[in-house]
This record gives C-alpha cells, structure tokens and sequence, in this order.
C-alpha cells in the first residue's frame, strides 16, 4: 500500500509523455518552416482551436475546423492533399493527427508550438 501513491505519480507522469510525444509519421515543423509553406495551393491548412480562439487571432490560410468537430468534418478534407494542423500551444493539434491519420490521412504535418511560437 504504501508504493500505491508512487504507483499513480508514475502512471499520471507516463499519461502526460504519451500525450505529448509526437504521432508516428507524421511530420513536425516550426513556425519558422509553415512560413515557406502557407503558399502552397496543394496543402490544406486547419486551425483546431474553439472558434473564439481564432476569431481573436489566426493565420489567414487556415480554415478553422475544433478538435471536438474534426471527426465529423474530415469528408471535407482530401486524402490527397498534404494537411496541416495548428493549435494554440501544438497539443490539440497532435491530438487532431492521431485522429486524421486513424481515419487513412497519410500527409500529415503539425505545427510545433502553435499559435504561442507564430
């Protein structure tokens, strides 16, 4: 009993690395670097911050689809083009990647840093 409190620190700590750690196959690039891209006609740019988030700030190229509606808007998204998520901080976006690349989405980028490095 007395390991049980050492036992969930170290579970919560494994939970929060697991969370953060990048997906697999999916590209990671800096503010720096989307800035080459943001001209590019054959990539598709989602912002997954609430839309007040990106009503207060967002980069013009990005549409805004929530991390919470991504899973029922993603038949307006091509499989063909190369798909490029930003966040506020790159945590949700990681998350909106994991699900795009479950659904069969192969070109796949985030944003590392998000909104808090542009």
């Amino acid at each position: 009993m007395e390991f049980l409190p050492y036992i969930l620190m170290g579970l919560a700590v494994f939970f929060l690395i697991s969370r953060m750690k990048p997906t697999a196959g999916v590209r990671q690039i800096t503010t720096a670097e989307l800035k080459q891209e943001m001209n590019n006609k054959n990539k598709q740019f989602i912002d997954v911050r609430t839309p007040m988030e990106y009503k207060g700030n967002h980069i013009r190229q990005f549409q805004n689809i929530p991390l919470n509606t991504i899973g029922n808007s993603m038949n307006k998204l091509s499989k063909d083009k190369e798909t490029i998520v930003i966040c506020q901080s790159g945590m949700r976006s990681n998350a909106a990647v994991k699900q795009l690349k479950k659904a069969g989405f192969t070109k796949l980028t985030n944003v590392k840093g998000g909104m808090n490095a542009w």
